[in-house]
């Protein structure tokens, strides 16, 4: 039995001994366009990929950074090759929490140049965390204790085509990807 996953692309990859050259950002929007939030148990298919999307729409209609926007657009990228964990287990595991924290920080730091400063990753969680108060109301039908946060962007949970998600992501990408290249020259 082997130690590693084949990637999308035909990449051996090793998610416990991760090497950032063998991070595709083709390999993540494949991947995140199939995978399902909440463990599969949703009203409808919401892809963790069109959910990064919503993220990083967000992140921009609020007038964030593009190194927010484009975190927000890679923030569940790990689950591209560990799998999404539902949290209430994910917390019970802290070996897998170390690594995917380990992997994130390796993803931030092939795309965005460095992990992400407190401030950042605070905004980012705060936009992680507001759509999951939208996405348990309307699709598990779990009502939160909290006031409804205000967003921004708009978002559908429409059913839409993996290719459609992973197109979308992958034209994200580029676009932060070349804003963030064009502040730095």
């Amino acid at each position: 039995m082997s130690d590693y996953i084949t990637t999308h692309s035909g990449i051996h990859f090793y998610p416990t001994e991760p090497e950032p050259e063998k991070f595709r950002i083709e390999d993540i929007a494949h991947a995140l366009s199939l995978i399902c939030r909440g463990n599969g148990q949703l009203k409808v298919f919401l892809s963790v990929g069109k959910h990064c999307i919503f993220c990083a729409r967000e992140a921009e209609a609020r007038g964030y950074s593009t190194r927010v926007k484009l975190a927000c657009l890679l923030h569940d990228a790990c689950e591209s090759y560990l799998s999404d964990v539902p949290t209430p287990f994910k917390r019970q595991m802290p070996s897998y929490e170390e690594l995917e924290n380990k992997m994130l920080d390796m993803i931030y730091e092939k795309y965005l140049g460095s992990p992400l400063t407190r401030e950042e990753q605070q905004k980012v969680n705060e936009i992680d965390h507001d759509l999951l108060y939208y996405d348990l109301l309307e699709l598990l039908n779990e009502p939160s204790d909290r006031p409804a946060p205000e967003m921004k962007a708009a978002f559908s949970y429409e059913v839409l085509p993996f290719e459609q998600v992973e197109q979308t992501y992958l034209e994200l990408f580029r676009r932060y990807s070349a804003e963030l290249s064009a502040h730095h020259q």
